[in-house]
């Protein structure tokens, strides 16, 4: 059934990000009922030239992440999971198709693996192993289950708009942890806020969290050390080793950067990123398409961006798809926009007092970059067929999330 108005808006409050096309109607429904309504297949950016020391295999998985995959092929071969590459990773709750690269194996070897939901599909030899983004974009087949056939000419609207305008280029509500505050965590370690830090990293109990955790968290709070350290769950391994080095200094919050990883702190960092990217783009929704002088314009398919001096020389190159506006990922080396869209890239960084120069975090080289604001959706359709049916092609990175998100809004 589709959803009323008033279903919507509470659905859009929840998630926190905008519709492009929230004057459109939603159809309500339900994703990834069975792995089979989820269908995903790599569009491959070149294919295996048939010699190298490489074999390129194309796998389809079923209920599967990629490195549950990996895992299991290595584990086949009895070789190291580092000599299996991969374009990209796709999600474990579907139908996937994708290539992976094996390093030094033959061609019956790989033929003859026989592995409960991989199914292979081909081999061949090529010369190089794959690395993450050797893959020119993905092509999806979903169903909605749980709606009625009126909900099909609404999905054939929303799907007309994205094709025309582009799909916004939201980071997801999954980038904010099951806590919903990475972003936070990087707003404090780009403020060097060590009290702030481990206040929110290990203190500050949440309802949805088990009884044992909460209580842990809890002494946090009180900074009772030992014996929050005594009942901390073992499975939460990078806090504890946060909690344990505090206890051990007696106290000493600042220790809680020292131990943490690096790989932690981009997580959080790149969240912070991510809010403030969020927060521009919502404020550019009703010009996505749209090039204002002073913008920072993105080029499809190169990555190069340039300051836009004549919004109107240049939106020709919009209307094409070749360019879009975008927004900035704040970090040192960040090239910010001009005029008005650059007022107000500097307007969000006062906001939160702090400049480019914030961005320079112990063991961490934060360059910054450019985000496009909206990402092509390419051969778009829906039909029905137990459900609506949506299909459609979308370049490396984009996540077909955003496109459901604008049809289903719930």
């Amino acid at each position: 059934m589709v959803l009323s108005l008033a279903r919507q808006r509470l659905n859009q409050s929840r998630m926190n990000l905008p519709y492009l096309t929230q004057d459109q109607p939603c159809i309500g429904g339900r994703l990834k009922a069975k792995p089979e309504d989820f269908f995903v297949e790599e569009i491959p950016l070149y294919l295996p030239a048939g010699e190298g020391q490489h074999v390129f295999v194309e796998i389809e998985k079923t209920g599967l992440s990629t490195f549950a995959a990996i895992r299991k092929i290595a584990q086949a071969l009895n070789i190291s999971n580092k000599a299996i590459g991969h374009a990209g990773l796709k999600d474990a709750h579907a139908v996937t198709r994708q290539t992976l690269s094996i390093d030094k194996v033959s061609l019956e070897a790989v033929n003859t693996l026989n592995l409960p939901n991989i199914k292979i599909l081909s081999a061949r030899h090529h010369r190089n192993k794959l690395k993450a983004g050797h893959l020119a974009g993905n092509r999806f087949v979903i169903r909605v289950q749980e709606v009625t056939k009126e909900a099909l000419p609404i999905a054939e609207t929303t799907l007309a708009t994205l094709s025309k305008q582009g799909v916004p280029n939201f980071f997801d509500q999954q980038r904010f942890g099951n806590r919903g505050n990475t972003n936070k965590l990087g707003e404090t370690l780009i403020r060097k806020d060590a009290t702030e830090f481990v206040a929110e990293y290990l203190g500050r109990p949440q309802p949805h969290e088990t009884p044992p955790i909460q209580a842990a968290r809890q002494l946090i709070d009180e900074a009772r050390w030992a014996e929050a350290l005594a009942v901390w769950p073992q499975n939460l391994a990078d806090e504890r080793r946060v909690v344990v080095a505090i206890q051990k200094t007696e106290g000493q919050l600042n220790v809680a950067f020292r131990v943490l990883n690096n790989k932690l702190k981009s997580f959080f960092v790149s969240a912070f990123q991510s809010q403030l990217f969020n927060t521009l783009l919502t404020n550019r929704l009703n010009r996505l398409n749209q090039l204002e002088d002073g913008d920072v314009a993105f080029i499809h398919g190169k990555g190069a961006s340039f300051v836009v001096e004549s919004a109107v020389v240049e939106q020709p190159r919009a209307d094409a798809f070749e360019i879009s506006p975008s927004g900035p990922l704040f970090g040192l080396k960040t090239l910010l926009a001009q005029g008005e869209p650059g007022r107000k890239e500097r307007v969000i960084l006062a906001e939160h007092n702090l400049s480019l120069d914030d961005f320079k975090v112990p063991g961490l080289k934060i360059r910054g970059a450019r985000r496009p604001y909206r990402f092509k959706i390419k051969n778009a359709k829906a039909w029905w067929d137990d459900g609506v049916m949506v299909s459609f092609e979308l370049p490396p990175g984009a996540y077909a999330t955003r496109v459901m998100a604008e049809i289903m809004k719930n």
